[in-house]
This record gives C-alpha cells, structure tokens and sequence, in this order.
C-alpha cells in the first residue's frame, strides 16, 4: 500500500488519474529554444551561460535559487489546516539528489525560460501518480503544438517524444513572464556588450589611433613593421618615442571619458529592476536609501516581491490534483523558516498565547521544536533505537 493510500488521500481507481496536464500556452510561443517576437522578423539569441557570466544576473539567481531551496516543502490538509505525512517525493523529488538541489534548477528555469520541466521516472500503482521525478534541462526539451499555436500536442526530450502520462512523462512549471532570457534580451546583450567594451579597453595598453607621417611616404613593409613594433613597445612600456616625422593622434576616448564603472552599475540597477530583486541586495543602488529597515521587514520586502511568484508557481503546480489529491495542498514552509522572527519576539507572542489560554505549555514547545520533556537527546535515542 502506498504512502498516500494509507493517508487515505487517494481516490478510488474509478477516478484514476489517466493523464498529466499539458498547460495551454499563454504566451508568445517558444519554438525550441527561441524566441519570435511579434512581428517574425529575428531571434534574441541569448543563452544562460552567457547571461549569469554576468555578475548581477548571477547573484540575482543566487538569492533566488539558494533561498527558495533552502525552504522545506510540507503537505497540509485543505479544510482544516493541519499538517499531514508528506509523501517520499516531496522530500526528495529526485531519489539521486537532495531536494533542495532539484528545487533550485527548476526556479533557475523559471527564471530563465519562464517554464520548468520534471521527467516522472516512477508512479504510485494505486491512483497512477507520479511518484519520483527528475529535473530536465530546458535546452533539451521542445513542444510540438497544435495549428494555432495554443496548446500543446506532446513534448520531446532530445528529440525523443515522450508519453502524456505515466512514466516519461513531463510535468511543466509555467513562470508568469516568458523568462528574462526572453523578455530581458535587449538588457542582458546590452550589459555583456559593456563587459566586453570594458575588458578590451582594459586589455589595451593605450587608447587606439593612428600614426600620421609627415614626411616622405613609407614602403609597405616599412608600414608594417612600424605598426608591429609600436604594438610591441606599447605592451612591453607605456613610454612611447617617435621621430620628428611621425605623429600620433589617439582616436579612441579614454575608460574615464567612456564612464565605464557608470555604466556597468546602471544596468546592474536595470537588472536588479528585471529580475524583481531590491537593487540594495546586490550593491546596484545608485544612491544608497536612508530608510531604516531591520532583518524581519527586509526579508518581508523580498519574500513579497521576488520570492513569491516563484513559490506560487511550484506550489500551486504540485497541489494540483494530477499529483496531489484534492484534499491536499503543498506549501513552503516559510513562515517557519524564512519568516521566523527573532528568539525574543517570538517569546513574546508565546507568552500572550498562554495567558489568554489559547495553547498549552506542550504546544508552545512544540513551536518552539522543542520536546515535552525538554530533553531532546533522549527522545532521538529512543527514536533510533
């Protein structure tokens, strides 16, 4: 019997679960791994390798990904609230790796490309859900739709095409954007171009320009390996010596004249602005805020703003009844964890509830994660043995 029969949360197998559920496509559709814009007039050809060689984007997607997986994820009842057994895989989604690390892939997804995929690798026998998963690359999957690009027929995994149910099978995580490799192009080709711009200029010993004979014309040859020399010279010393006949007129600004360091903290700003994080996280702010906010609130601001959408996407997903029975709901724990306020506040608010006698001293320990007993040690040994 499995886990969720014995929960007595399964139905019969009157309403056995026959398929998975193909999202319609809400969106532009993504034709493999790019995206047309309205007028099918070019590609954005931005890949993520080369969107997180970007600084900003890079800790954006760590204190997306990290925080999110860090939160554990809990089976509750519908009705009544209360917290029930949770199922192996939502422990562990893939048996071959801890769950926070299947968790963060599939939000770098959504980030992304807007869309997540988990290959179903086992099923319950009983209701015929899915049981084990595995996260799937994006640039492995693509979708065959239908005539009018609304829904979709099936999906390939490298251009295997997989079954609509059972094992094979995917399980699809939609964003609410079509993922910042897509919407944020234009930003993230404009930010890689000023990386560029500022290593060249970096990697040049001086500005760029030409030298000007003012005497009589010189060979060819004579031509090239003066320009051969002055390029040498230049890397080996900074001094440069030319001869009365000879000029050299710069034609390139200097890095001060093209306000790199400028630049680069504006699109670290307009990236923050992109990826829905505070611009104050990952040092962009362009004048730094005198408003005092302490930890508790901050983490507020940023579960509201950036973490929440994606939780929502992942929660909602698994609470829907082609993996989860209609009874339950899967949340993240996070006003337990993330949320949890400081030692003394939390007291406080303890004391209150049992002066007013709305909890019992056991179930303000048990709040706590503390044993009834107090004695933690002896409890896990009994527990072991």
């Amino acid at each position: 019997m499995g886990i969720l029969s014995a929960l007595k949360l399964v139905r019969d197998d009157s309403t056995k679960v026959e398929a998975q559920y193909a999202p319609a496509i809400m969106d532009l559709p993504l034709y493999g791994n790019s995206y047309w814009n309205a007028g099918n007039v070019g590609q954005v050809g931005i890949d993520r390798m080369s969107a997180v060689a970007i600084p900003s984007i890079l800790r954006c997607r760590n204190l997306i990904c990290g925080t999110i997986a860090s939160i554990p994820l809990e089976l509750y009842n519908k009705s009544t609230g209360a917290e029930l057994v949770s199922p192996p895989w939502l422990d562990q989604p893939d048996i071959r790796q801890p769950r926070s690390q299947t968790i963060a892939w599939t939000v770098d997804s959504l980030i992304f490309y807007g869309v997540a995929y988990w290959e179903v690798t086992e099923v319950y026998i009983q209701d015929g859900r899915p049981a084990r998963f595995a996260w799937v690359q994006n640039t492995r999957v693509s979708t065959t739709l239908n005539a009018e690009g609304t829904e979709v027929l099936y999906y390939s995994v490298s251009g295997t095409r997989r079954p609509m149910s059972g094992v094979g099978s995917l399980i699809t995580f939609q964003s609410f954007t079509n993922g910042i490799l897509n919407v944020g192009a234009r930003t993230i080709q404009a930010a890689l171009d000023l990386e560029k711009a500022a290593s060249v200029s970096t990697q040049t010993a001086m500005p760029t320009g030409i030298i000007r004979n003012n005497g009589a014309d010189l060979p060819e040859a004579q031509v090239q390996g003066l320009l051969a020399s002055w390029k040498a010279s230049r890397n080996a010393r900074s001094t440069a010596f030319l001869t009365s006949t000879l000029e050299y007129i710069p034609t390139s600004f200097s890095p001060a004249e093209m306000t790199y360091n400028a630049s680069i903290q504006n699109y670290a700003l307009q990236i923050a602005r992109m990826m829905n994080v505070p611009a104050s996280m990952i040092d962009a702010e362009v004048f730094r805020s005198q408003i005092y906010q302490n930890i508790v609130d901050g983490r507020k601001e940023f579960m509201a703003y950036t973490l929440q959408p994606y939780i929502s996407v992942i929660e909602d997903r698994l609470s829907m009844d082609d993996l989860t029975p209609r009874t339950a709901e899967v949340k993240f724990a996070v006003d337990e964890t993330f949320l949890r306020a400081d030692a003394k506040s939390r007291l406080d608010v303890l004391t209150q509830l049992l002066t007013l006698g709305l909890i019992t001293t056991d179930q303000a320990m048990q709040m706590e994660q503390l044993t009834p007993s107090g004695d933690g040690e002896a409890t896990s040994e009994t527990n072991i043995q």
